[in-house]
């Protein structure tokens, strides 16, 4: 399998500020800002059939969380894409996921990095389903209060708490674990945005207090188009035993169905199956 070659022994071509370089070259010095301080911010993508799904929306979000963080990075929305564009051909992959980078390299080291040069790499690569019979188990941290952190930006030190969520969630015999916000509302999985289906309408958390996915935004249209009510609010841990049915979405996940929390099972419901098949027809018809 793929996944079982490390990623630093792989072949290939990897864009890295603003020319194409050979994958295992791709490196950057152990005193850059972005590993000791997470001044680093990144997208996840997906191409389908060599074309990737909503790349203006995630290529204006990558830079838009880098300003979040006080930079900017220096290539335009253009200029992205066609090496996005470019990545995939070059690598011969046609379905595939792309995963830009921005972060503050290693001339300046401190808290303060005000003199760093901002870096950018763009790496494509062949990555099948995120999650396989997803079952949820409460997670270990809770998202964090606007006032505490750039919360709306996709910016690697909010994942710190998502990782080690997930490490515990496996530990346990998990797929994943489900966050609640700072206020102990429902948030999102460690990785994707959540969704349930109570009497046949759609209730998902305000993301007010973490990503609005590109993908979460993609299935509440698809939804309304089908006619079914989508209902944004705060929602209660204890609100979960009242669904039919629970999905996940993101880049990564796309959509996919929760089997489980704990030990209250979910069916895969005519909901669930029906956006599923209209998201499969809006990414590969």
């Amino acid at each position: 399998m793929a996944d079982l070659i490390p990623y630093d022994a792989r072949d290939g071509w990897i864009w890295y500020d603003g020319e194409f370089v050979p994958w295992r070259e791709a490196k950057l010095h152990v005193l850059s800002h972005g590993l000791h301080y997470a001044s680093c911010v990144f997208e996840g993508e997906r191409a389908y059939k060599g074309r990737v799904f909503k790349l203006r929306e995630h290529t204006q979000r990558l830079i838009d969380s880098g300003r979040m963080l006080g930079f900017e990075i220096p290539y335009s929305v253009q200029q992205l894409e066609e090496a996005t564009v470019e990545a995939i051909r070059r690598n011969g992959l046609s379905d595939c996921y792309v995963r830009p980078v921005a972060w503050r390299g290693s001339e300046q080291m401190g808290v303060s990095a005000q003199r760093s040069k901002i870096h950018v790499a763009i790496a494509v690569w062949e990555w099948g389903a995120y999650y396989t019979d997803l079952r949820l188990t409460p997670a270990l941290y809770r998202r964090p209060a606007p006032e505490c952190a750039p919360v709306h930006s996709k910016a690697a030190g909010l994942y710190m708490i998502c990782t080690l969520s997930k490490h515990a969630a496996e530990a346990k015999g998990f797929g994943d674990a489900l966050m609640l916000d700072y206020r102990g509302y429902v948030a999102e999985t460690t990785g994707a945005n959540i969704f349930l289906v109570i009497d046949g309408a759609l209730h998902t958390p305000i993301p007010d207090c973490f990503l609005n996915g590109i993908t979460r935004q993609t299935v509440i249209e698809l939804a309304k188009k089908r006619g079914i009510p989508v209902i944004e609010r705060h929602i209660l841990p204890e609100e979960l035993a009242r669904a039919q049915e629970i999905f996940v979405t993101g880049t990564a996940a796309e959509i996919t169905p929760v089997r489980a929390i704990e030990d209250t099972p979910y069916q895969v419901g005519p909901v669930t199956r029906t956006l599923i098949d209209d998201f499969l027809a809006l990414t590969r018809g």
